[in-house]
């Protein structure tokens, strides 16, 4: 096809000895047929659908009657990301199999997630995950967190996009400039007007996308290189095979200690105070089906994960003695699997199915991120700024409508910030990892320890970023400086059949150990450091400062497991539902309709609670006060 170029001739086009392998019609033909299912999938839950977009519940949380497959193939495709399906093959290919120990972790979370954080937010039924830190803290806690989220959010999102776009560019030929705003444009589209329900149903059908494109790759590469047995003999001979690295050396990139206890603390803080995850488990209708969500969503990343990483093997297999970053016929090992995808496309349309994937994996991150960002502005920003005075339910639906328009389009052009500096990827992945600390240690200690005042987890929080913003900075700037790298598994360029240019640095490389002790420690132990630092702090904080009496924290906002080594409630404290009624923050008919849903209220403070809702409808605010 006039015009294309090959993943080949766009990565190296100096590398002689490769036949340009293009993408043909029906790869582009499949691609498109993607983005207009999705397109119309948006343009249905908008115009045609019986539950129109137009109120906050609908919009945000499906109307809370969805049901369970719909949710949890959109919480795996959540789980999913461009990011994630060209990087694992490659982490796999790169360093081992270590990384495998993700899988007791990833399955360990979802299982915590259903069973400790779950059972709190399904009974608040709050719209906004950090509404919660106003409940059992302060409104200090709330906008700290909410203000970190945001800022997470809208770093990582271009990255996200820029990924399958640069990957779509050197596989076509096209033009970043103008595949990223398309794609980023059908998702804005769809995400905006559909809503939550829109986004769980094209999640559905890109998730298939995702797993087809990784699962035919696999295949063929398989049976291309002779079979499972000859990948795992080769994987072994290179020392590629690896397990239960037990070495307790926190400096150690990966072992089986860095991985399996660093990603469970980085895995939890993304999974159990996620407001896109919170916003699907509430959209189904009992918190049983929220927990078989969750239960199914840890099978489904054990499947995935499972697979992304035999496929690593499955390409070392196939390069195992002519290493393509090596050979400088790509210029990083991020793009292997693409590479890879081009060089074992005998199947008409497998192309055009995995570049489909990538996007699909992208599409599903930027629109739960959206439509997740959307509900966090309302709730946490929008509504207390209005000081009580009420937002009718269309105008909700229609702000959160321009907030996805207006936040999609910042994400866009970011990813051309993103190809023009790449050092932003290192902010994002660093704020990401420096935040995440933080946020699970201020909703563990508020679920599980309800003596921590709200002092204490403002205090903890703050100096949990400053630590570890100074160890992920101080590492990026290491690695970035030359002081610190890390040592790969063995490579080979005897079998090239082609010849190549000099390499300017050897294959093995070991480690520098050149950078201050600190900014060695494995990188997954950043979130472990920053919960670390945030427990410390807020429990020093909390014993100055004298800590909450556990029976004036209200049971609803406390896990259930820790219940029974509660002390009984005190009788005179004030009903939840009355605190939440003079709290000047969120309108007073919004809390009305809230605090109904508190099922373990008794008796008198139901009634206590109908005649303050009925009070509120007709009183001022300075009234509702003396209550």
């Amino acid at each position: 096809m006039e015009g294309e170029h090959s993943v080949l001739a766009t990565m190296a086009p100096t590398i002689p000895g490769f036949a340009a392998k293009e993408m043909s019609l029906l790869d582009y033909s499949i691609f498109c047929a993607l983005m207009l299912v999705s397109t119309l999938i948006g343009v249905y839950f908008a115009f045609f659908a019986k539950q129109k977009q137009n109120n906050t519940a609908e919009y945000l949380m499906g109307g809370k009657n969805m049901a369970i497959f719909p949710i949890t193939m959109s919480l795996i495709a959540s789980y999913i990301s461009g990011v994630s399906m060209l990087g694992v093959p490659a982490e796999i290919y790169t360093y081992g199999t270590q990384y495998a120990a993700v899988l007791i972790s990833e399955a360990l979370v979802c299982f915590v997630t259903a069973f400790v954080f779950m059972p709190v937010f399904y009974k608040l039924q709050l719209y906004s995950s950090f509404e919660y830190l106003l409940l059992r803290y302060d409104s200090s806690v709330r906008l700290l967190l909410s203000v970190l989220y945001c800022i997470m959010t809208l770093t990582y999102t271009p990255l996200i996009i820029y990924t399958p776009a640069l990957a779509f560019s050197q596989v076509s030929g096209a033009s970043l400039n103008v595949i990223a705003p398309i794609t980023c444009a059908i998702c804005i589209f769809y995400t905006s007007l559909g809503g939550l329900r829109a986004v769980v149903w094209t999640d559905t059908l890109q998730s298939f996308s995702m797993i087809a494109g990784v699962l035919v790759v696999t295949i063929l590469g398989t049976f291309d290189v002779g079979g499972i047995g000859v990948v795992m003999e080769r994987a072994a001979n290179s020392d590629r095979l690896e397990f239960f690295n037990l070495d307790p050396n926190p400096l150690v990139r990966h072992t089986f200690w860095t991985v399996t206890i660093g990603n469970f603390f980085m895995w939890l803080a993304h999974l159990a105070a996620n407001q896109a995850i919170l916003q699907r488990c509430l959209a189904l209708p009992t918190i049983a089906k929220a927990k078989r969500a969750l239960v199914s969503l840890a099978i489904g990343t054990l499947i995935f994960a499972a697979l992304s990483i035999y496929c690593g093997l499955v390409i070392y297999a196939k390069y195992h003695d002519c290493d393509p970053v090596h050979t400088q016929v790509i210029r990083k090992v991020d793009q292997i699997l693409p590479f890879t995808v081009m060089d074992v496309a005998n199947i008409p349309g497998f192309p055009g199915l995995f570049i489909a994937g990538v996007f699909s994996a992208a599409l599903s991150s930027m629109s739960t991120n959206l439509n997740a960002l959307s509900g966090v502005i309302l709730q946490d920003f929008i509504k207390p700024c209005l000081r009580g005075r009420q937002m009718s339910e269309k105008t909700a639906s229609n702000t959160m409508k321009m907030i996805v328009v207006i936040a999609g389009t910042f994400c866009t052009a970011m990813v051309f910030v993103v190809d023009q500096l790449g050092a932003i990827i290192q902010l994002s992945r660093t704020v990401s990892g420096v935040t995440a600390g933080a946020m699970l240690g201020i909703f563990v200690l508020g679920m599980m320890v309800p003596w921590i005042n709200a002092r204490g987890a403002l205090i903890g929080g703050i100096c949990s970023l400053f630590v570890a913003g100074w160890v992920a900075v101080g590492s990026q700037r290491a690695i970035a400086g030359g002081s610190l790298r890390f040592q790969t598994k063995p490579m080979s360029v005897d079998g090239c059949s082609y010849a190549f240019p000099p390499s300017n640095s050897t294959i093995n490389e070991q480690a520098i150990e050149e950078a201050f002790w600190v900014f060695r420690i494995s990188y997954l132990y950043l979130t472990v450091i920053g919960f670390t630092t945030m427990v410390l702090i807020a429990t020093l904080v909390t014993l100055i400062t004298g800590p909450n009496d556990p029976r004036k924290v209200h049971r609803d906002l406390l896990s259930p497991l820790v219940h029974r080594f509660l002390p009984e409630p005190d009788k005179s404290e004030q009903p939840i539902a009355e605190t939440l009624l003079v709290n000047e923050t969120v309108g007073r008919n919004d809390l009305c309709e809230r605090t109904r849903r508190y099922l373990s209220l008794s008796l008198l403070e139901k009634s206590r609670l109908q005649s303050c809702c009925r009070v509120s409808c007709i009183k001022s605010r300075t009234y509702s006060r003396r209550l």
